[in-house]
């Protein structure tokens, strides 16, 4: 019997600006752009305001890569919160690398509102990228050595 081998479909998280990125994914579904559906959209108020632990947890829970897209430079709704973000995600690939995660799965892009056809072709990038690297299996590697015991905590 002939062994039919499975085609890897890639888990995307994806952190996205409630006042762009989500608004312009939303539009090229309400466009009815065609688009690949492996991407699962978590709306935040801000990309500035991403927590760096929500995209490692995403990578334990089973995420194969994550994209964070947010406001284009200098049309953020709170006026400098993607500036922060990029500043603080450029810091945080290297990080993503010293704890055991390939930082090639880490993507970020600018969408505006009205960018509809923009963030398919992003989102759709990002899934081919990854569906290239193969499934992510590291996540059961992660470098747990950073995390601060309960009991310590309470000496800080």
């Amino acid at each position: 019997m002939e062994k039919v081998e499975e085609k890897f479909e890639p888990k995307i998280a994806a952190f996205v600006c409630n006042w762009c990125t989500y608004t312009g994914a939303d539009l090229a579904g309400t466009s009815r752009l065609k688009q690949q559906t492996n991407a699962r959209l978590i709306r935040v108020p801000c990309t500035g305001r991403i927590d760096p632990v929500f995209i490692i947890k995403a990578f334990e829970n089973g995420a194969d890569g994550v994209l964070v897209s947010g406001c284009h430079p200098g049309d953020c709704h709170y006026n400098a919160g993607n500036f922060h973000a990029r500043r603080r995600w450029i810091f945080f690939k290297e990080l993503l690398d010293f704890v055991g995660i390939d930082s090639s799965r880490l993507h970020f892009s600018w969408v505006s509102a009205s960018e509809g056809k923009k963030w398919v072709d992003v989102v759709d990038g990002v899934i081919n990228s990854v569906r290239e690297k193969g499934p992510f299996t590291q996540y059961k590697k992660i470098n747990r050595e950073f995390e601060i015991p309960l009991e310590t905590e309470s000496k800080l």
